[in-house]
């Protein structure tokens, strides 16, 4: 009996690498990497690239899987320039991810989420955990949704930050953050549970609250961990409550990027409880305690667990992501969609917009096919030059255009990462995502980073009032119905 395929999207971080291993015993595991396959140590593993920012090489990453593991989070930046929130980014990668496992028939998607604590405001971090979620869940697939606090494991990103803060100072600063409760659980735990869910998937979508059996304060964990370590460490309650201070202290002191602190801080105002364990009173995994998971991670890491790059491997990975995104530009806009309108409304409106707002230097010319020309007005010359995918465009709800010539953009390097402008409705047609990607300008990039860019991000705002204020007149003008 063939075993069932599981495709695997963030297989390269530390919950993907346990999860592939786990479930290799069982399942045919194919792990998705941006990065070139051959430069992982496979192992008799099964790899393939993919962006998930594209929408084709989703669909080509997916052909072929039974069930799917989504667990990616895009808190770092994914270009040389990256114009956008890292909520929006996230939402564009998950909506792709949604739409290739419905065309390819895949039973059931695993996400892991993040708690969401009781409250009117969430923060930014968490609201985007929320919405990946939504978003996984709404072309049709159903998806199970594991929502954690902090994982525990020797590669986890919150633990390694609490256990160098421990580690390096011997008397550490505490904000009101501190006194905020969570719940770890192991990273052995979330891999058993996500086993659990794949090996009987569910034909509804649902959310578990999952954890381990201790409920702690970020302080308390930094004692705790502390005491682990051997480490005689005095904590120190200090007056200050925003987040500014301490994510460039964090950043200092512990060496995490900023992309990353802050978002993880922000959300540390909140206290993350799980509200109930059904899921883990069903599976018979109760959850290993917050020093159980502690010790495991610390004994994985003086085992050598960690494996390290050769200096070679890491030279290689260097040259090869300064080839591969070298003055790339991805930027992504968030903009409330009217009601009853469509990306392809909005696509049509942005197309007559560019040449109204530059209306003495810019000319706008479009074609049956729907391909478009910016043009400078005097003298006619093409800035650049937008064909209308229409293969890729289909529904209403995305218009996808390749930026394929005109002054300001350079050829694309590779045919597999086209320039290209898209529109997408997201979270049920309430928003709209305008995205450009793969974009590589022809200024000079000090240019380009002062002049275009800034102009770029002032005209997606224009826009973005232009569609509220066109929205508001169609509503106005619509006629009324008669009795």
């Amino acid at each position: 009996m063939d075993r069932p395929t599981v495709v695997i999207a963030g297989a390269t971080g530390f919950v993907g690498r346990a999860l592939y291993k786990r479930l290799s015993e069982e399942f045919r595991v194919i792990g998705l990497t941006r990065d070139d396959p051959s430069r992982l140590r496979t192992g008799g593993q099964q790899w393939r690239r993919c962006d998930l920012f594209s929408l084709l090489h989703c669909e080509r990453a997916l052909a072929g899987a039974d069930l799917a593991c989504y667990l990616v989070h895009s808190m770092l930046p994914s270009a040389h320039l990256t114009q956008g929130a890292f909520q929006d980014m996230d939402l564009i990668m998950a909506d792709n991810f949604a739409r290739a496992a419905a065309k390819s028939g895949v039973k059931q998607i695993l996400y892991l989420g993040g708690l969401i604590p009781d409250g009117p405001e969430l923060s930014q971090h968490l609201l985007s955990r929320l919405e990946v979620e939504q978003t996984l869940a709404s072309r049709g697939v159903p998806v199970t949704a594991l929502r954690a606090g902090i994982v525990i494991g020797a590669r986890g990103s919150s633990y390694r930050m609490f256990k160098t803060l421990v580690e390096r100072l011997r008397v550490i600063p505490c904000s009101r953050w501190g006194r905020s409760r969570t719940q770890p659980i192991a990273l052995a735990d979330v891999i058993e549970l996500a086993r659990y869910c794949l090996r009987q998937p569910s034909p509804a979508t649902a959310s578990y609250d999952i954890g381990g059996p201790d409920v702690l304060s970020y302080r308390e964990i930094l004692e705790r961990t502390a005491g682990l370590l051997g480490l005689k460490r005095t904590i120190v309650d200090v007056p200050l409550t925003g987040t500014l201070w301490c994510r460039h202290w964090l950043h200092f002191v512990t060496g995490a990027p900023l992309e990353l602190v802050g978002p993880l801080l922000e959300s540390m105002r909140h206290s993350m409880v799980v509200r109930d364990r059904c899921l883990q009173e069903e599976a018979g995994i109760p959850g290993r305690t917050f020093d159980e998971a502690v010790r495991e991670a610390l004994a994985e890491e003086r085992a050598g667990g960690r494996p390290v790059r050769t200096s070679a491997e890491r030279a290689a990975a260097r040259r090869s992501n300064r080839r591969t995104y070298l003055y790339h530009v991805r930027s992504v806009q968030r903009i409330p969609l009217p009601p009853g309108r469509t990306a392809r409304w909005a696509a049509e409106r942005y197309m007559q917009f560019l040449p109204r707002i530059f209306r003495v230097l810019l000319r706008g010319e479009m074609d049956r096919k729907g391909n478009v020309r910016l043009m400078l007005a005097l003298p006619r010359v093409s800035l650049l030059d937008h064909q209308l995918a229409a293969d890729r465009s289909g529904k209403s709800d995305r218009q996808v255009f390749y930026i394929t010539g005109g002054i300001l953009t350079r050829r694309a390097v590779r045919r597999s990462r086209r320039p290209r402008l898209e529109f997408r409705e997201v979270l049920k047609g309430t928003a709209l995502l305008a995205a450009i990607h793969d974009y590589r300008p022809s200024l000079p990039w000090p240019l380009y980073h002062a002049v275009q860019a800034r102009v770029h991000l002032f005209v997606m705002r224009w826009f973005a009032r232009y569609l509220r204020t066109e929205g508001e007149a169609s509503r106005v003008v619509s006629p009324v119905p008669q009795s």
